[in-house]
């Protein structure tokens, strides 16, 4: 899943960097538009001229690179699909494995190089600590999409969004009711947390779920770090990062992560319930933004526009996740009805930590987690 941080991922990532440090960088595509600004510095499309003139750009550099995207994430397997179906332009896409952090490293590491990434897809905590590495670009639909899930100026913006929730498999362990209820023996060595909250995003709001749930609050995350460093000494977590296969294989029976992601990698385990702890409510979107360093910026606009697109937004909600246009979508009859009124009904009052406590808690978790789980 895209928030892991696997021993094969990071071996990969080690030979990228092997393979960058040997070879001579590469020029990236010099592409000016049709009215004479530069793609990389393109912040609409009518610096482009227009739509046509936009997808003339991007084909004319033909290719696009994308980076932790595993298939069964939000339904990213066809959106890759069906953008290379619409366009005459190649997706190479690295490190369907790797987390937020890897999608920055990876730009640092591959800069100058027709390797590096062109947008980021991130978790809030990553994204919002490496802000100066995003180009500002405002879509098309930008004045649908709501002005809190947006930066002013476009240098980030949500693109969807989710609840996090408790994934368990029925026939494994018994019926998940609230947070606490995984410190029971009867969850010993069952409860794994997807990814490293210091650098997954899912993970890190796993974390903040915990911390509410346990007399914290999106201010104050600490008690959440304590639950975790409990639930390691009760040997009730696992320190494996959960996927479709462990929990296929039935070693991760308990996975916290968000509701459409669980619900996905758990598609083929018919015994598998999901649950948003109404104790802890909490919702998040996903950052989307451009490399700067982008080595294709007018395929990465082009992208930019498809996500947050009609087209775009329906196939994220096909994958169970919440679309960031989705609301202004059903008002206006362009959402697909059927998957939008299929989403689960959450019942508490949901908490979406600022960009302030999201600071505030990642640096909590920096000095923290290590000692907490060690």
């Amino acid at each position: 899943m895209k928030i892991r941080k696997t021993l094969a991922s990071l071996a990969a990532m080690a030979t990228v960097v092997s393979l960058a440090a040997c070879a001579a960088p590469e020029k990236k595509a010099d592409t000016t538009t049709e009215t004479g600004v530069e793609a990389a510095t393109a912040t609409s499309v009518d610096d482009f001229g227009g739509m046509d003139a936009l997808v003339k750009a991007a084909e004319n550099e033909g290719k696009l690179n994308v980076i932790a995207l595993p298939p069964d994430w939000a339904n990213y397997g066809e959106m890759i699909k069906e953008f290379e179906s619409t366009y005459d332009i190649d997706i190479s896409s690295a490190q369907p494995d790797g987390a937020s952090q890897d999608e920055i490293n990876a730009a640092n590491d591959l800069a100058g190089t027709n390797r590096a990434p062109d947008v980021f897809d991130l978790g809030q905590s990553v994204a919002l600590a490496n802000t100066d590495m995003f180009a500002p670009y405002q879509v098309d639909t930008w004045d649908s999409i709501p002005e809190q899930f947006k930066d002013p100026d476009g240098a980030w913006v949500n693109d969807y969004g989710g609840y996090m929730s408790i994934g368990y498999d029925s026939a494994v362990v018994p019926e998940v009711t609230s947070v606490m209820d995984l410190m029971k023996p009867e969850y010993k060595g069952k409860v794994a947390l997807n990814g490293d909250p210091t650098q997954a995003g899912a993970a890190f709001s796993g974390v903040m779920m915990t911390a509410i749930a346990t007399g914290g609050s999106a201010d104050d995350i600490a008690p959440g770090v304590d639950f975790f460093g409990q639930l390691k000494k009760a040997g009730n977590f696992l320190t494996v990062d959960p996927d479709s296969t462990t929990i296929e294989q039935g070693t991760t029976p308990v996975v916290i992560d968000w509701d459409y992601l669980g619900a996905a990698a758990a598609a083929n385990v018919d015994t598998w319930k999901t649950v948003v702890p109404e104790e802890a409510v909490v919702a998040g979107y996903y950052f989307q933004a451009i490399n700067a360093d982008a080595p294709h910026p007018a395929a990465a606009r082009l992208w930019q526009e498809f996500l947050y697109s009609d087209k775009g937004q329906n196939l994220w909600l096909a994958g169970g996740a919440r679309p960031v246009r989705g609301d202004a979508m059903a008002e206006d009859g362009t959402i697909d009805a059927a998957l939008w009124d299929a989403l689960p009904e959450v019942t508490g009052e949901p908490v979406i930590p600022t960009n302030e406590q999201t600071e505030t808690a990642g640096a909590y978790l920096a000095k923290n987690w290590s000692k907490a789980i060690r």
